[in-house]
């Protein structure tokens, strides 16, 4: 969602948190602002529309905006359009217009997150004399601990613990007060929020890429906590006020790693970075040729209990433990299931005490992804966070963790986060294969090489880019795209819909083949595109059957098949060959041509491929 950057030291502010705001354009903004103090009780507010180099543009880069603290932000609109007013940061006084320049007021502050009784505070603050220039709920918020600030004579921790009582919904607030220059103060409830301490210094941020340039070693706020920041210096509050200790984290990535690398966009970069992704991610549960699990708390004891599996995740990571469903199944023989956690949280939970309930997110902070954890841990259910982020809150709340060492992602559109879920969830399931029995030790052994061969054909796929890339400037003027398969070639479909949609804006849909004759196939016309993924043996020829169809209402045809399956190309208009693998793993290298489809598609009709429309990298609110 939105970005957070706040800065307090010796150097000048405005500079250091444009260079942070930078490195959350990803997450996707409309609207950006800074507010600095220069040591005296007035902060200097500035806003802008549009992309953050207009911010830029008004200040000189920072240049023009004295002071050593500030706080920024960029705006992905929620309440209210996006505008210069609604833009943040916001003030607790009665200022009219966008509330922007020399502003004498008692708090300054921006937010990311959703306070869902802002209506009622909202008239609770209007019948005690405020009025509001916005049509945000960030302006409420700020006003409601202005209001216990005043009120009560308290200092800025207790008005934030007043606030966090009263409000409902979830934030990232960062604040100045008029009386205490030089100095942020922070909370946070179910959106993430980062604090780095370096030479005197300090620095605050929604994301580790804004401050991994300053330091690498990261506080993590707790939900329900508030922190005073000052230069060089932290003290950590809970909810009664009391001061609490709380342990960084460091951070092994360099920060270049969330750097271009001379590749045009970074999603080109993370495609790229997949082979050593996958491989970091296998070789951290793959030690002398056997699968270990115990550092996530998953013993063969634990594994051999476990009666069935859900799994809840949102968007690409929902595909993952699609595919994963599947191989769980087949190899474990446990009964799995992947659910939307959107529509997990909802419903009833029928699971027994010996359910594994895996909870699979990039960034750890999924607004639904969270919530569904916390429903299943209210059930008394064992739960499996696979994440990216050490330290996020689903990996602290879960029971046990199971990190994917995708590094950093940039790009919006997931590529290498969603290659290293597979990548774990294959580990899983092998993992409970072995420990129940499923599988004997030569065929346990026939999986590891198989799993540990994946980067390395990774690799090969990438190295016939240039056809897809040829294929994609070909059919770049579609209006529709259609992605089949059957089994866990419906799962990548899935993924490879996905990837074409949210970055080419092409409209696209992923169907089990099977389903295509119950209504979907009056959508095939002359020129339609329908690309099928074909690497399930068994199922191969009646996934060609459908194409065929379709076909025979002019609809051009493209396969992704592995390799030794050159009878494909009978049928298929266009062919993309994939190295063989055992077909359970097969998923990790079909998406890859899938991935680049969507890339050079995204491309070709010069898109902002890192940053496509409408979407943001970490969708922290419901």
């Amino acid at each position: 969602m939105c970005g957070i950057v706040g800065f307090t030291g010796t150097q000048q502010a405005a500079p250091v948190l444009l260079d942070g705001l930078s490195k959350l354009e990803y997450r996707g903004y409309d609207s950006a602002g800074l507010a600095v103090r220069d040591g005296r009780s007035l902060a200097e507010v500035v806003k802008a529309t549009g992309k953050l180099r207009n911010l830029a543009e008004k200040i000189d880069n920072g240049k023009a905006l004295p002071g050593t603290c500030g706080i920024g932000h960029t705006r992905w609109a929620t309440h209210g359009e996006p505008s210069q007013t609604n833009a943040h940061p916001h003030v607790s006084g009665n200022a009219t217009g966008s509330a922007s320049g020399t502003v004498e007021s008692d708090v300054v502050g921006v937010h990311n997150g959703i306070i869902e009784n802002y209506e009622e505070l909202k008239a609770k603050l209007s019948n005690n004399g405020y009025s509001f220039y916005s049509s945000t709920d960030t302006e409420v918020v700020i006003k409601l601990v202005d209001y216990y600030y005043k009120k009560y004579k308290i200092g800025p921790i207790d008005a934030i613990n007043r606030m966090m009582v009263r409000v409902r919904g979830s934030y990232a607030l960062a604040l100045m007060f008029k009386d205490y220059p030089g100095e942020i103060y922070a909370a946070r409830k179910d959106s993430p929020m980062v604090i780095g301490v370096a030479d005197g210094e300090s620095f605050l941020a929604s994301d580790v890429p804004a401050v991994l340039k300053y330091t690498r070693d990261i506080y993590y706020i707790d939900n329900l906590q508030s922190v005073r920041i000052m230069p060089g210096e932290l003290h950590f509050f809970d909810l009664n006020g009391d001061e609490v200790d709380v342990e960084s984290t460091h951070i092994t990535w360099d920060a270049a790693a969330a750097e271009k690398g001379g590749f045009e966009h970074f999603m080109i970069k993370e495609i790229h970075e997949q082979p050593a992704a996958v491989r970091d991610t296998l070789s951290s549960v793959i030690r002398n040729g056997r699968i270990d699990l115990s550092d996530a708390g998953l013993t063969a004891e634990v594994l051999k209990d476990i009666s069935e599996v859900r799994i809840a995740a949102c968007g690409s990571a929902w595909h993952a433990g699609v595919a994963a469903q599947y191989v769980i199944e087949d190899l474990a023989e446990v009964p799995a299931r992947a659910e939307l956690a959107s529509e997990f949280r909802y419903g009833k939970m029928l699971l027994d005490n010996n359910a594994l309930v895996v909870i699979i997110s990039q960034s750890g902070e999924t607004a639904d992804t969270l919530a569904a954890l916390r429903a299943a841990k209210e059930q008394g259910i064992r739960t499996l966070a696979v994440v990216n982020v050490v330290g996020s809150t689903i990996a602290r709340e879960a029971d046990n963790v199971l990190y994917t060492l995708a590094g950093p992602e940039i790009a919006v559109a997931t590529t290498k986060g969603y290659s290293t879920q597979l990548a774990a969830m294959y580990a899983l399931a092998v993992a409970m294969a072995e420990a129940r029995g499923r599988v004997d030790e030569k065929e346990y052994s026939y999986y590891i090489q198989e799993l540990q061969a994946l980067p390395d054909k990774i690799e090969r796929v990438l190295e016939n880019k240039e056809r897809i890339q040829w294929f994609a400037s070909k059919y770049s003027n579609a209006h529709d795209v259609f992605f089949i398969g059957r089994g866990l070639d419906y799962a990548i479909s899935l993924e490879g819909s996905l990837k074409m949609k949210e970055i080419s804006y092409i409209h696209s849909e992923a169907y089990a083949a099977g389903e295509l004759k119950h209504g979907t196939i009056s959508l095939i016309e002359k020129g339609i595109l329908v690309i099928g993924v074909l690497t399930q043996g068994d199922l191969m020829e009646k996934t060609i059957s459908n194409m065929e169809e379709c076909r025979a209402r002019g609809a051009y045809l493209m396969g992704v098949t592995s390799n030794g399956n050159y009878s494909v190309e009978d049928y298929v208009n266009f062919t993309i060959y994939v190295p063989r693998t055992d077909e359970h793993f097969a998923g990790s290298l079909s998406v890859i041509p899938l991935q680049l489809l969507g890339y050079y598609t995204s491309v070709a009709r010069g898109l902002d491929v890192d940053k496509p429309r409408n979407l943001a990298k970490s969708v922290t609110v419901e």
